[in-house]
């Protein structure tokens, strides 16, 4: 916004009086702690691992020492390595948001058109929405690890009625780890689109069924276009936490060694095996994946503005 109000200062309206060299030395002052957060936190941060990611390795001394330099083999060395890894990490937030989605989008129409004629039910509802942030996500997470643990009675009676065989459990699975990704994040999808919902014009509801349009074209012509934008601030603000997460996928809770994720691998690799540049350049990789994939989508949904 400060950005926008700068870059429009004084030319935007047409009865606003031309930008003077004090306003611009005003905005700028305006943005100096913005930009200054950005360098210090964002810019630096970034480019420093950028070159860590391009580091080499000495091992003349008999230990691996990382030098500064420009190996770019380190980028083709960790996609050859880690391939399944980052398939996984895309395929399971792929899954994960469109199974928020769908939870989420009857979800927030109800509260939010639904639901206007009681306040009181529409607050209520909104509250246990975001009731999960007031606990934490490693305690939800590891919770539902004890709810679906190998001695719980839920995995007895689907042993019992033959829907999982005797040496089959379901912590570890792939099917666990969308489950704990999809669950921790619905209230990611589930506040924009209520936000975009709860100011829906209803009017345009009853005129679409003036014209004689049923229910599911009204849905597809008039509700699913005017929600668009909060379908896509949704699913931008799941899948890209989802990508990059490695609680879930843990051995120590939902997942296994099968199901691990690029977020698991970027973690042993900093803080366990200490292999910086490797750690890196998949980092890297993980966020110029998300960046292309998310330009994609919001130019393919046609809501370019959010860029």
């Amino acid at each position: 916004m400060a950005f926008a109000a700068f870059s429009h200062g004084g030319g935007g309206a047409k009865q606003a009086a031309p930008a003077s060299k004090g306003n611009g030395r005003v905005a700028l002052l305006l943005l100096l702690p913005g930009l200054l957060y950005l360098a210090i936190f964002f810019i630096a941060p970034l480019f420093s691992l950028i070159a860590t990611s391009l580091q080499t390795m000495d091992i003349s001394s008999g230990f691996p020492v990382y030098n500064y330099g420009f190996e770019v083999a380190n980028y083709v060395n960790v996609v050859s390595q880690y391939g399944p890894q980052i398939f996984r990490s895309f395929f399971y937030a792929l899954i994960a948001t469109v199974a928020a989605l769908i939870i989420s989008y009857p979800l927030a129409y109800f509260i939010g058109v639904k639901a206007r004629r009681w306040p009181l039910m529409q607050g209520l509802m909104l509250t246990l929405v975001i009731a999960p942030f007031f606990i934490s996500f490693l305690l939800r997470t590891f919770a539902w690890k004890q709810i679906f643990s190998n001695e719980s009675w839920i995995v007895g009676a689907l042993q019992s009625i033959g829907f999982l065989t005797p040496d089959q459990y379901l912590v570890g699975t792939p099917f666990m780890v969308i489950f704990g990704l999809t669950y921790n994040f619905i209230p990611f999808m589930t506040l924009p689109l209520y936000t975009t919902l709860e100011r829906l014009d209803v009017r345009y509801l009853e005129a679409g069924a003036d014209l004689y349009a049923n229910p599911r074209k009204t849905f597809m012509k008039v509700t699913l276009p005017l929600s668009m934008p909060g379908i896509v601030s949704g699913t931008l603000l799941t899948f890209i936490p989802i990508a990059g997460d490695y609680v879930n996928a843990s051995g120590l809770f939902l997942g296994s060694t099968e199901t691990s994720m690029l977020g698991n691998v970027v973690e042993s690799k900093f803080l366990k095996s200490y292999e910086y540049p490797t750690a890196s350049a998949l980092s890297v990789i993980l966020m110029g994946a998300i960046l292309l994939l998310v330009t994609l989508y919001v130019r393919k949904s046609g809501t370019d503005d959010l860029l």
